[in-house]
């Protein structure tokens, strides 16, 4: 997948990142999606031993067949220290890395991560979506920032995540009496249409589905299994998707 030019360099002062998200959150745009999401990519990043590098995982998922038909991991060295609010600058390398491998372009970004649902309005979920000027929802396990009333017990049940008089997100059970998860506009994306990604790629699981796999898929590799033992197509069967990688080989700078 041919990815647009770079929008900044990743080698950044705190400040200046800071200052970029500031900047960069004028062109989030929040709008109804221009055509239907069939292609969805779950993006999410694990760190190898030590945290020198990020490992990110995409999965493209067909919500009409409701299958994985790609999976792509790419590894990169992780050059900006770990701060809560400025992550994409750690994570975003790795992740846009896996999407240049990706042969099947995915209509939206599902992101491990928030959106506008950020201090600056502008978590992962948007960095990416800005970035490959692709529509992004983030799906993040906890809230970053704002405040809410429980959204009742049932799949579905839901409440308006807010900071101040601003919403910025939604707390959406994707799972009955199971912790909800948080829901906010990444890119090329309104808040109802992100509510209804995610609980469209929910299978029984608290995660969509292709964040899911991600996240599975991430772990697998950070934690050293052999590339043998993730190798796509599974042995035995024809057909599927691709995943290349080189998590156990040279780490790209």
């Amino acid at each position: 997948m041919k990815l647009p030019s770079p929008i900044h360099p990743w080698r950044l002062s705190i400040q200046r990142a800071v200052e970029l998200q500031r900047e960069l959150r004028a062109k989030v745009q929040i709008e109804r999606p221009r055509k239907p999401w069939r292609y969805v990519a779950g993006l999410d990043v694990a760190y190898m031993p030590a945290g020198l590098a990020a490992v990110g995982a995409v999965v493209v998922w067909d919500r009409l067949e409701g299958r994985v038909i790609e999976e792509q991991v790419a590894v990169r060295r992780c050059h900006f220290p770990y701060v809560p609010g400025l992550l994409s600058f750690r994570e975003a390398p790795a992740l846009l890395a896996a999407l240049r491998r990706v042969r099947r372009p995915p209509d939206v970004l599902l992101v491990d991560g928030h959106g506008v649902a950020h201090p600056r309005r502008f978590g992962v979920a948007c960095h990416l979506g800005v970035w490959t000027g692709l529509p992004s929802v983030g799906c993040a396990k906890s809230v970053l920032v704002g405040c809410f009333d429980p959204p009742g017990p049932n799949r579905g049940d839901r409440s308006a995540l807010m900071d101040g008089d601003e919403r910025i997100g939604t707390v959406l059970r994707t799972r009955a009496r199971v912790r909800p998860v948080i829901v906010s506009v990444g890119h090329r994306a309104n808040l109802a249409a992100a509510e209804k990604l995610v609980l469209d790629c929910c299978r029984g699981f608290r995660l969509p589905e292709p964040a899911r796999v991600a996240h599975q898929l991430v772990t697998r590799v950070a934690a050293g299994i052999p590339a043998k033992d993730w190798a796509w197509p599974p042995r035995g069967q024809n057909g599927g998707g691709v995943r290349e990688a080189d998590p156990q080989g040279t780490v790209a700078q």
